[in-house]
C-alpha cells in the first residue's frame, strides 16, 4: 500500500485560508513598523514620514539602561544554556531507550510544554522561599533554565545526523576522547552549536513574564520598559523601541537557521 504526499494545491481555498492566517498573524507587526516612522505624536494618527522617534530612542538614557540589562543577561543565558545544552546532548547521546535517559530528555525540554507564567511563578516562588537575592544573577538563571531547551534541540539533530563514523574513525586510528571530541565532534557540531546560541540569545532577549516577575528595582529589562511605557498610552517611539527589538530577533533567527543549514550541508 503506497501513500502518496498530500497535495496542498488540489485543496479548494487553504492557500487562500493560509495567506489569511499569515495576514491575521503578521498585520499588527506591520503596522506597529509603519507608524514608528509617524511624525506625529499620535501612534495611529499618520503625519508624516520621521525619524525623530528613533533619534530619541537612542537618546533615552532609561531605554538604554534597560537594554543593557537585557544584553547581559541574554549573553549570560546565552553562554550558560548553550554549555548545559552541549553537555546534556553529548552525555543523552548513549542513553538508553528508556530510565533515566528518557525522564533527563523530558525535564530538559519541560520549558518549551509548560506555560510560561507556570515557569515564572514557580522560579519567584522557588527563590523567595530559599532566599536567593543576587540581583541580575536571578534572571542569568531563570533565563538559562528557560534558554536550554532552545539551545539543546539543534545540537540533538546534529547529533543524530552526525552519526558515529567519523568518531569510530578518528578512534580506530588510536585517538583519545578528548582528541575525538576537538579534533572531529566539536568541528562538526559547532554550526549547530552557534544555531542553538542564537535561539538562545532571541528568547532571552524577547522574553517578558519571568523578567517581569524576576526583575528587581533598576533591573528591568527592554521589553519590561516597553510594558511599563504601555501605561502612558501608546505613542511612536514605543512602535520605534518595539521594532527595533522585532528587527533584532529577526536578524538573530535568520542567522541561527543559516547555520542549521550549513549544518545540513555538512552532513
Amino acid at each position: 500500500m503506497s501513500s502518496k504526499p498530500f497535495d496542498w494545491k488540489a485543496t479548494p481555498g487553504l492557500s487562500t485560508l493560509s495567506w489569511v492566517v499569515y495576514l491575521f498573524l503578521y498585520a499588527p507587526l506591520l503596522v506597529i513598523i509603519i507608524y514608528s516612522f509617524n511624525a506625529g505624536r499620535q501612534a495611529t494618527l499618520w503625519e508624516g514620514f520621521s525619524l525623530d522617534w528613533y533619534a530619541k530612542v537612542f537618546h533615552n538614557r532609561d531605554i538604554g539602561i534597560a537594554l543593557s540589562n537585557s544584553l547581559i543577561v541574554a549573553v549570560a543565558a546565552m553562554i550558560l544554556s548553550t554549555m548545559l545544552a552541549v553537555t546534556a546532548a553529548l552525555g543523552l547521546r548513549h542513553a538508553r531507550a528508556g530510565g533515566g535517559g528518557q525522564i533527563t530528555l523530558g525535564l530538559i525540554l519541560m520549558p518549551l510544554v509548560v506555560p510560561e507564567i507556570v515557569v515564572a511563578v514557580a522560579t519567584l516562588v522557588f527563590f523567595s522561599g530559599i532566599g536567593l537575592k543576587l540581583g541580575l544573577g536571578n534572571l542569568i538563571i531563570a533565563h538559562t533554565v528557560f534558554c536550554v531547551p532552545f539551545a539543546y534541540l539543534p545540537i540533538q539533530a546534529r547529533l543524530t545526523d552526525m552519526g558515529s563514523a567519523v568518531e569510530d574513525a578518528a578512534r580506530d586510528l588510536y585517538s583519545n576522547e578528548w582528541q575525538v571530541f576537538r579534533r572531529v565532534t566539536l568541528p562538526l557540531l559547532l554550526p549547530a552549536i552557534l544555531s542553538g546560541a542564537m535561539l538562545a540569545f532571541a528568547s532571552s532577549l524577547d522574553d517578558f513574564l519571568i523578567s517581569m516577575l524576576l526583575a528587581d528595582a533598576g533591573q528591568t529589562t527592554l521589553p519590561v520598559y516597553i510594558y511599563g511605557m504601555l501605561r502612558l498610552g501608546v505613542s511612536p517611539e514605543i512602535n520605534a523601541v518595539s521594532t527595533l527589538l522585532l528587527a533584532s530577533s529577526v536578524v538573530i533567527v535568520l542567522v541561527a537557521l543559516r547555520m542549521q543549514g550549513m549544518t545540513k550541508r555538512k552532513s
